[in-house]
């Protein structure tokens, strides 16, 4: 089984590139990393990355391990290239190619080794297979007896329980109406004795 990673449109020159990939596509996956992490040039953090991209495709999309793989190709092709320019004695322009590149790291399964997708999809078919079989077994009085509603036998002192239940809350509705009717009353009776003192001032005056 082949994993594969790539990354396009990078910003360095494929020459550049294969320098690095030439010196690590022979090396196991640990020892590729760890060479990757010494190399002093730029590249090498490109292919570093694409080579963590594929490893990351196999053990979240194929539940495979790191143990269990191996580079198989890097491959580095050229981009399409930005043409600019730099004006020059004479009148003249000399042309500046800024040159990109496409990574391609292919990774590969050792012998007798399966992706954990494939395991499962095994598994499903055989358990629905079982499935499917203790369904036939079943008789026909036991899906007919499946069928019929089944009757809700709740006990008595349930019912009576959530009927007291009831009876208490509706009594403490009735008194936290009459609480809130009596305060109302007294704010009214305030407001007019109020009233009344500030008239009997002003007519004295």
């Amino acid at each position: 089984m082949i994993i594969k990673a790539e990354q396009k449109n990078t910003r360095q020159p494929a020459r550049k590139v294969r320098l690095v990939a030439d010196v690590v596509k022979e090396m196991s996956i640990i020892d590729a990393i760890k060479q990757l992490a010494v190399i002093n040039r730029k590249s090498s953090l490109l292919v570093l990355k694409v080579l963590r991209q594929a490893i990351a495709n196999a053990t979240n999309n194929f539940g495979l391990a790191v143990d269990d793989l191996e580079i198989d190709s890097i491959v580095v092709n050229d981009g399409p290239a930005l043409k600019r320019w730099r004006a020059v004695s004479r009148g003249r322009a000399h042309t500046i190619l800024k040159r990109t590149c496409h990574v391609r790291v292919n990774l590969k399964t050792k012998e007798n080794v399966k992706p954990v997708s494939e395991v499962n999809k095994l598994e499903t078919i055989e358990t629905n297979k079982d499935i499917k079989n203790n369904d036939k077994l079943v008789t026909k009085p036991e899906a007919e007896e499946s069928k019929e509603p089944k009757e809700s036998k709740e006990p008595k002192e349930s019912k009576e329980i959530n009927s007291a239940v009831v009876k208490k809350s509706r009594e403490a509705i009735k008194l936290d109406r009459s609480k809130s009717q009596a305060v109302k009353a007294k704010v009214t009776g305030i407001g007019q004795a109020n009233k009344l003192i500030q008239s009997q001032k002003k007519g004295s005056k």
